[in-house]
């Protein structure tokens, strides 16, 4: 017969310890454990999505089910003897047969509404050598999609920024900075995939609720700062498409209108939203390569300068235009975005074959998006290198003079180097090239601003669900990601002019690189743990990189923000960045100590001691969240409370 369970439990919830010996039925044992989870959780109903259904089978032993307050530290309520057989078999296990990640994504009971209503089918056959095209093309999406964060209007900006001020000589940053996304984006691909949750998911389910919401808090300031940005662009392509008959305030508000209409196109499906964001990258192209072969830039110049990393005769000022350039381009919610969005294509994650061949296929297709978005890069950066390249104020001011040009006072009457932003940079062309040149640069920044608008609020839903596990409607969670990042954004274009509006992207982009730490820091945590992605888990080799790369992008964007701060001439802005730096750096060196665990540096690996990580141990990281299958056999327990109540332990 069954012997009852002890069912106690503390205020935050208890281990529940499941023998395997017992004579009882498993059936049996199984329903009684749902019940006792039932009554635990306050008599909720139990759904497919709950996480109380967690275990793993040790060698046969002692199977460990954990309830769904996830936030204990499991290493704390193992013994001694426990925990050292879960790693030794941990260690010892060969990769599951059956299933590819220890934990599950959300069942489709539960799915969300946005973006996901349907799954793209990926056909069965394979190419001749391997390599299907057609397999290809039903991947192709979520890296086109994830590609556009790298033409927002801050990264236009950043690119005729750096062919004005140090012409040619950057294209190499641009390039290195591209490839380093291109790794980064792997990563959040491969997490995606593999676990079937994207990294916001997987963060909500494995930190404490603290440094959670922190990160959270984080990751939104991120968001929030690039839609601004991208809403700022909108609203100068419309003042210039206009000849500045809709005021920049107008423009900010048709952004609004026009992204909730165009957010709402994957009502008609899916691969129809991909194609127009494929229509806008393809405006992109079309518009900034007009502008490239107008100006018919040096060929040898652009291309001594894309691949010899040197820059000759440089200064300050071309140093801290090579870290904007690295701060532009890789972006913090862009690594949610991407591990979010593979999770559109049907893969049996039970299967080891489909999740590799996914994992090709999406590598392929985001080389091929970011290559796309490095040639427009490019094209922009070479029509500024060629075109104003140590050109003066007073140059421009005489050639907008002689063509008409109504905006000839946007330039000061002096031998100073000539700025521009986005605004100016339309205006000089159609001083230069024409009027056309000028429309049709504010038709590009157009589609670069509209797409990166809609990504951008994605991004923020997805973050949004997946640290909140907020289940809102859809009309709701996009008004209310726009209100945050457009209410600031619309203050400024009523009350100031169109000099403070494009003046806002240095602290913009300030404030997406100091967010740089709580996107990369976690996604190789996570991509290094082998609980978490068994044999697809990063090697020796990628630790070591991707170590490298994080340690260095977060190293380059901080000199940027020390640049940036030190311009302020403010003691009181000097004490309270002084501050702020204190618990910036305290909350990155927390992350940063997890992110070492799961890299096995097990000498740091003192959370059973200290309960402040995830757990107590890089292979047991994920334990709590490990599911019970269906039909799973449950057998007799006895449970232990972590108030101290059957200490010993003895069998009842």
């Amino acid at each position: 017969m069954c012997e009852s369970a002890d069912r106690q439990s503390s205020a935050r919830g208890g281990l529940l310890k499941q023998e395997v010996g017992g004579d009882c039925a498993g059936g049996q044992a199984a329903l009684k454990y749902r019940a006792w989870v039932a009554e635990a959780r306050g008599g909720e109903h139990e759904t497919s999505r709950a996480r109380a259904d967690r275990e793993v089978a040790i060698g046969g032993g002692p199977r460990i089910a954990v309830l769904p307050w996830r936030r204990v530290s499991l290493a704390r309520q193992l013994s001694m003897g426990e925990r050292a057989r879960l790693k030794e078999t941990q260690e010892n296990r060969a990769v599951q047969n059956s299933v590819y990640s220890s934990i599950g994504p959300p069942t489709d009971d539960d799915a969300f509404t946005t973006y996901f209503e349907e799954k793209i089918p990926v056909p069965e056959d394979g190419g001749q050598m391997g390599f299907s095209f057609r397999k290809l093309w039903a991947f192709t999406g979520p890296g086109f999609l994830m590609s556009i964060a790298y033409l927002d209007p801050g990264n236009i900006e950043s690119d005729l920024q750096s062919g004005a001020k140090a012409g040619f000589k950057l294209l190499w940053i641009l390039l290195g900075a591209t490839i380093i996304g291109l790794l980064l984006q792997r990563l959040a691909a491969r997490l995606g995939v593999v676990t079937g949750m994207h990294l916001a998911e997987v963060c909500n389910r494995q930190y404490p609720t603290v440094p959670r919401i922190i990160l959270w808090l984080m990751v939104e300031l991120a968001i929030i700062g690039s839609d601004m940005q991208e809403v700022i662009g909108c609203a100068i392509a419309f003042n210039l498409l206009s000849a500045g008959r809709i005021p920049l305030w107008a423009g900010v508000l048709i952004t609004i209108f026009d992204t909730f209409v165009f957010l709402f196109l994957d009502k008609y499906g899916l691969r129809k939203l991909e194609a127009f964001f494929g229509f806008l990258i393809t405006i992109m192209g079309i518009t900034f390569g007009y502008e490239y072969v107008v100006v018919g830039p040096n060929q040898g110049e652009l291309l001594k300068g894309m691949f010899v990393p040197y820059c000759k005769d440089c200064g300050p000022v071309q140093l801290e235009q090579a870290v904007g350039i690295v701060g532009a381009v890789i972006m913090p919610h862009n690594i949610y975005l991407h591990s979010a969005l593979v999770k559109s294509r049907q893969v049996d994650r039970a299967n080891k074959k489909e999740v590799k061949e996914a994992n090709k296929y999406f590598f392929v297709e985001s080389a091929v998006a970011l290559f796309v978005s490095f040639l427009i890069n490019v094209f922009v950066v070479a029509v500024f290198a060629e075109a104003f390249y140590d050109r003066t104020n007073l140059y421009v001011h005489e050639k907008c003079n002689q063509t008409g040009s109504p905006h000839a006072a946007l330039f000061p009457q002096n031998n100073g180097t000539l700025e521009v932003d986005i605004y100016k940079g339309g205006v000089v062309l159609g001083c230069f090239f024409g009027p056309a040149a000028l429309y049709i640069w504010a038709l590009g920044i157009l589609a670069a601003g509209q797409s990166s608008t809609m990504t951008g609020t994605y991004s923020g839903q997805f973050v949004m669900e997946g640290f909140l596990n907020l289940r809102w409607s859809r009309f709701a969670r996009v008004l209310l990601t726009r209100s945050i990042a457009i209410t600031p954004t619309l203050l400024v274009a009523i009350f100031q002019d169109v000099h403070r509006l494009t003046g806002m992207n240095d602290f913009l982009n300030v404030l997406q690189s100091m967010q740089l730490p709580f996107a990369l820091i976690p996604i190789l945590t996570f991509t290094s743990l082998s609980s978490l992605m068994n044999e697809f888990a990063n090697g020796i080799a990628w630790k070591v990189a991707g170590g490298t790369v994080i340690l260095l992008v977060c190293a380059i964007n901080m000199y940027f923000v020390v640049v940036y701060v030190t311009t302020l001439n403010s003691v009181l802005l000097y004490v309270l960045a002084s501050i702020l730096s204190v618990a910036y750096l305290c909350f990155v060196v927390y992350l940063a100590w997890q992110c070492l665990v799961a890299l096995g540096l097990s000498c740091l690996d003192f959370g059973s001691r200290v309960q402040m990580g995830i757990t107590g141990h890089r292979n047991v990281y994920l334990l709590n969240d490990m599911e019970v299958p269906e039909g799973a056999v449950v057998s007799c327990a006895r449970t232990e409370t972590e108030s101290g109540d059957d200490k010993h332990g003895q069998k009842e």
